[in-house]
């Protein structure tokens, strides 16, 4: 829990630097000040987003056919192409580790 405040003045041009940093992060200007002076990793890696959108969006397809397999509408599912996809994701996915190693 944090308990202390702490302030201090910057420039426009450090403070508009920190805050595009921040956002590129993902995280708050507080937390990326913080892994800064901890000497903590800050590791942004581009084109997550896009795999993650993927994930999700063959996680809604697997939620609905088990909620019709569970409701007697489907017997049969055939998951290659899924396999197929989730194996082209893990693919760009351990290229983009490679990359920001």
């Amino acid at each position: 829990m944090k308990k202390k405040p702490f302030a201090f003045r910057i420039s426009e041009s450090t403070y508009q630097t920190l805050k595009r940093k921040a956002k590129r992060g993902h995280i708050t200007m507080t937390e990326f000040l913080e892994r800064a002076i901890t000497d903590k990793d800050i590791v942004v890696v581009d084109g997550v987003q896009e795999l993650i959108n993927e994930l999700k969006a063959i996680g809604r397809n697997l939620n609905q056919l088990t909620t019709l397999a569970n409701m007697d509408r489907i017997n049969i599912v055939y998951l290659s192409e899924t396999k197929a996809q989730l194996s082209g994701i893990y693919e760009k996915l351990s290229a983009l580790c490679e990359v920001n190693r």
